[in-house]
């Protein structure tokens, strides 16, 4: 049976991904999950995923971004030795960080449609929303685990983008509502 392949994040309701947590994309209105009122059922999502995540991936970008952080942060620990799998052409084994368990560069989708196919549990992706269109369109997400947030932001990176293509038909899997608006939408991809 081949691994499932879950992206997971926090979104705006228009579909932004981008500078949830702070600025650091450039994006104007960055921040824009931390000026939500924090309610622990809202994000209990995410200490569930913990229970069921057996490796990490993300794109060069999202790399950069959190393992300088998540190496070090006590809120991450848990994801300290799960192999991690970097999906990028130009980022080198020399500037992979270290002390944060093994870390492996994909360079191809034929390398992650041979990581799928091989043991193990599921494989979550946080942020990279660029890796995750290209694996969108080869067909390789078998599941959203998503957070929407109530806000608006007109402009920002997309998860879903607006181009031409065949319909992805996904089944709800598990859906809730919380006081503080966001919602919590996890949806499975039906082949």
């Amino acid at each position: 049976m081949a691994r499932e392949l879950v992206w997971t994040g926090f979104m705006t309701l228009d579909g932004v991904v981008d500078s949830p947590g702070g600025s650091s994309e450039g994006h104007r209105s960055g921040g824009w999950v931390l000026n939500t009122e924090f309610l622990p059922e809202a994000f209990a999502l995410k200490g569930e995923e913990l229970q069921e995540t057996t490796a990490l991936m993300f794109g060069r970008r999202s790399y950069e971004a959190f393992a300088p952080i998540w190496a070090e942060s006590e809120d991450h620990a848990d994801y300290k030795e799960l192999p991690k799998y970097v999906v990028s052409t130009s980022l080198q084994e020399g500037a992979l960080v270290q002390n944060w368990g093994p870390i492996t560069l994909l360079r191809s989708t034929e390398d992650i449609t041979a990581l799928k196919q091989g043991d193990g549990g599921a494989i979550f992706i946080h942020g990279s929303a660029e890796l995750a269109r290209s694996l969108m369109d080869a067909g390789l997400i078998d599941r959203y685990n998503l957070l929407i947030f109530p806000v608006l932001l007109g402009t920002g990176k997309r998860l879903f983008t607006a181009e031409d293509h065949d319909a992805t038909k996904l089944a709800l899997r598990e859906s809730a509502h919380y006081a503080n608006g966001v919602i919590k939408a996890v949806y499975d991809v039906r082949r």
